[in-house]
């Protein structure tokens, strides 16, 4: 039983240093798209692996705690909410790749008039996936609620940043087309990300409550 508990507390230890590697990658992406850092984004592309490895890392181990210990319960819940949050963190490591991307070849292009702001929306996406992270290190289920109810704000802002974009292509801005199509995915990753810090406070409720929230299920 002892060994047992070891072995949930260091997938524990896994998931949580996970969680802060991909917190750390959110706030430089959000810099890099700030300050239009080619350079940056560009070492953050190139660093993209170790996240792929850990989340392969830390399914094996839960996969491996399961087949041998068959734990049911609340531990039982711990290991499939972990299994989901740990897929959750590597797909947010993927929008902030896909999101450097696109700061690499709108950096290169002077700003545009009709350029959109997402400082306000990076930082709520950012704001959401630690508040989501911190509800999973203490368990508290009203942090975890709090932030299903900030995902509407972030869609609200992706919303305004494609009606700003669709304005410039209705005004017959043709020739860069290709800059508005970027800036128009970059809000799309920052909103995808932001719902990926979603399913994480999703699943740490389903973790304190065993109740599966997805869909708009939420008392």
């Amino acid at each position: 039983m002892k060994h047992f508990q070891r072995e949930l507390d260091t997938i524990k230890k896994m998931i949580l240093s996970l969680g802060a590697l991909v917190e750390q990658r959110v706030h430089r992406i959000k810099q890099a798209v700030e300050d239009r850092d080619i350079d940056l984004a560009k070492e953050i592309m190139h660093l993209d692996h170790e996240i792929d490895e850990m989340e392969v890392e830390i399914e094996e181990a839960c996969l491996k705690i399961i087949a041998l210990h068959q734990p049911v319960a609340a531990d039982l819940r711990f290991l499939v909410a972990v299994i989901k949050i740990n897929n959750d963190l590597e797909r947010i490591g993927d929008q902030v790749v896909n999101i450097a991307q696109r700061v690499v070849r709108i950096a290169k292009r002077p700003v545009a008039p009709y350029h959109f702001d997402y400082s306000v929306m990076a930082e709520k996406a950012e704001a959401m996936l630690r508040m989501s992270l911190d509800s999973l290190v203490n368990q508290d289920l009203d942090l975890a609620i709090k932030v299903l109810h900030l995902d509407d704000e972030v869609d609200k802002i992706k919303d305004e940043a494609y009606d700003r974009i669709k304005q410039a292509m209705t005004d017959g801005v043709t020739e860069d087309i290709g800059y508005m199509i970027n800036l128009l995915l970059i809000s799309r990753h920052i909103e995808r990300l932001a719902d990926h810090a979603t399913n994480i406070a999703e699943e740490v409720v389903y973790m304190i409550e065993g109740e599966i929230v997805r869909h708009g299920k939420l008392d």
